[in-house]
């Protein structure tokens, strides 16, 4: 397991990290995606405080991933019953 020493700058700020070298790029999309945000919510609510910017940030990201946690259960939901009924099938024919 090889690791990088990266600098990735968010906002204003620059900050050290050691990742593997597969997650790299995958630390640099979520680097920019962050940065992308900042800059869209300074655009539309004219905010400069980059505390305010990146609280709003950091509020945006955990809906979106409360919404996908909630999206995959009910997918988990699907396949378990979906599962559940081919098996019943499948025991039914034995």
């Amino acid at each position: 397991m090889e690791t990088l020493s990266i600098r990735l700058k968010i906002g204003d700020r620059e900050y050290p990290m050691k990742v593997k070298t597969e997650d790299e790029a995958k630390i640099r999309l979520a680097g920019k995606m962050i940065n992308d945000k900042l800059k869209r919510y300074r655009e539309e609510f004219g905010l400069d405080d980059k505390q305010d910017l990146l609280a709003m940030v950091a509020f945006d990201c955990m809906v979106q991933s409360m919404e996908q946690n909630e999206i995959n259960a009910e997918d988990s939901n699907m396949v378990k019953s979906k599962v559940v009924q081919i098996s019943d099938q499948l025991a039914s024919l034995l």
